[in-house]
């Protein structure tokens, strides 16, 4: 199994930012993950793909974050970074990280693995 933990999330006020990080782990050592995203889920909302990023460099944003979040990746340390800035109160949600495609040294993950969550709050 692929174990994913979130971190960084908190209370921000209007404009202000918080950086998201993601902590990847298997039971072999990871050497590459194709996939890293990032979702976010508001309350009565469903969850949203807000960033992505792609094992050759390639990134894409919700339209809603575009300017405003920056998506990056540590392949060394297999962690996945969300730098958010200008915070909005529609962005308060539950941030969550999801890998797919996991290489190890014994084995490869072919599926999607998601965190826990990480509470983001933007009061106005």
């Amino acid at each position: 199994q692929v174990q994913l933990v979130e971190s960084g999330g908190g209370l921000v006020q209007l404009g202000g930012s918080l950086r998201l990080s993601c902590a990847a782990s298997a039971s072999g050592n990871i050497f590459s993950i194709n996939v890293m995203r990032w979702y976010r889920q508001a309350p009565g909302k469903q969850r949203e793909l807000v960033a992505f990023s792609g094992s050759g460099g390639y990134v894409n944003y919700a339209d809603s974050v575009k300017g405003r979040f920056t998506i990056s990746r540590d392949n060394a340390k297999n962690t996945v970074s969300l730098q958010m800035n200008n915070l909005e109160p529609e962005d308060t949600a539950i941030y969550y990280c999801n890998v797919e495609g996991v290489y190890t040294t014994t084995r490869f993950y072919r599926s999607e693995y998601w965190g826990s969550g990480t509470l983001v709050t933007v009061s106005s």
